[in-house]
């Protein structure tokens, strides 16, 4: 973490057990972030907080330090196949990434830790968690899906975890967050914890519904968007976007891009379109089966893929170091996506640029955007001249039709690949 997003409160002086102050040390965290700053004494002390804070600056560590300390400074309940912590996120990958870090700070304790998230693995992590875990972060689907099989029970859980709690409101994930909250002993009887990059209207009545009188931190509310992303909108006719984002990647040369885009169709074409020009890009959306979005994830962290094309599925929960650039190919259409769009890059304190085109179809969108980040967006100009010639999109590899008894093909035209 850079120091610029570093408070002087150090995680040694806050009341933490050793073990977790030892896996801090060992991932290298020695300072609070001003979320982790000012949720965790409250956190601590065993009261109810609803935080918020832009993506990139720690809500995760604040939420796993509470709920760890918690179940190491309280008696184990006799529950064999009751989780004592349930965590709830919107995307698997950001379940993935909670994991990761669960692991990291708590290696040093005895907790043990299961995942639960749809699209893979399903027997594996039915084992894992049939042999007992203590903290379950999981998907709803997934979990209801579980729990309803008597997988695991919540009749003795001690802590609740809702992050990114907006985005189960957009992904229409409410109904399933409200059918585990009801199964969990009464909120003065548990830790409640909601975090979020927003906490709207829906998301505050969420926790004084279901949480015990929670406190709201709130961090720089006011300054919507990171402060060193640098922020510039094109106005391209439909036709001129391809060549703009191909001219645009041959000046910047992104070491580490995401290219965010509204629709997996539109995905496919511009990822063909790219690999027909010369760009190593990998497209990251809802339809990728899980095994393949894991793999491409590690090459773009690993620094093997320097393109990633994604659907909004990623612009949440991801920690990805070092993104150079975010280009909205499309603007998306709801403003506070913007917001969390642009938050891939500059996290932790470190620069970033944020490209964006307002073309025909989606420039509509630019009025709320500025209006909700409370700035216009520095224009640029096109000059058309400059724009390169773009070379055909890559054409995709189709198996042979397979041919039925009497010699003919099945279907004439291949199946078009989704994403």
């Amino acid at each position: 973490m850079s120091s610029t997003h570093l408070t002087d409160t150090q995680f040694s002086s806050i009341g933490l057990t050793d073990t977790l102050i030892q896996g801090l040390n060992d991932a290298g965290f020695i300072n609070c972030t001003p979320i982790q700053e000012q949720t965790l004494p409250i956190s601590l002390k065993g009261c109810d907080v609803a935080g918020q804070a832009q993506t990139g600056t720690g809500k995760t560590i604040a939420f796993l330090l509470a709920t760890y300390h918690k179940l190491l400074t309280n008696p184990c309940p006799d529950n064999t196949k009751g989780v004592r912590a349930l965590i709830l996120a919107p995307t698997r990958e950001l379940a993935v990434q909670i994991y990761n870090d669960a692991m990291i700070i708590g290696k040093h304790t005895e907790i043990r830790v299961g995942l639960a998230y749809g699209g893979t693995d399903y027997e594996k992590q039915r084992k894992s968690i049939e042999g007992g875990v203590d903290i379950l972060i999981g998907t709803p689907g997934r979990t209801i899906d579980f729990f309803k099989q008597n997988v695991f029970n919540l009749r003795t859980a001690e802590v609740l975890v809702l992050d990114e709690a907006d985005r189960m409101f957009d992904l229409g994930f409410i109904n399933d967050i409200r059918y585990l909250l009801r199964r969990l002993p009464d909120p003065e009887k548990r830790l409640n914890l909601l975090f979020s990059a927003t906490l709207s209207f829906k998301v505050t009545e969420l926790a004084y519904e279901h949480m015990n009188n929670p406190e709201m931190v709130r961090i720089e509310p006011e300054q919507i968007t990171a402060k060193k992303v640098v922020e510039s909108v094109y106005y391209p006719a439909d036709n001129e976007k391809i060549p703009l984002l191909i001219k645009i990647l041959n000046d910047e040369k992104p070491e580490r891009g995401i290219i965010f885009i509204n629709t997996k169709h539109s995905a496919d074409r511009l990822n063909r379109y790219l690999e027909g020009n010369g760009f190593e890009n990998a497209v990251l959306s809802g339809d990728v089966p899980q095994k393949k979005r894991q793999s491409i994830l590690k090459q773009f962290q690993d620094g093997k893929l320097p393109l990633l094309i994604a659907t909004d599925v990623a612009a949440r929960g991801l920690h990805i170091p070092a993104v150079s650039h975010v280009f909205n190919f499309d603007l998306p259409q709801d403003a506070e996506d913007y917001v969390h769009r642009i938050g891939r890059t500059a996290r932790s304190g470190a620069s970033g640029i944020a490209i964006s085109f307002a073309c025909e179809t989606y420039a509509y969108s630019l009025p709320d955007i500025e209006a909700y980040i409370a700035h216009k967006i520095p224009f640029n100009q096109i000059d058309s001249s400059l724009l390169p010639d773009v070379k055909p999109a890559t054409k995709r590899a189709y198996k042979p039709v397979a041919k039925n008894r009497g010699g003919k093909p099945q279907n004439k035209k291949p199946a078009s690949r989704r994403y």
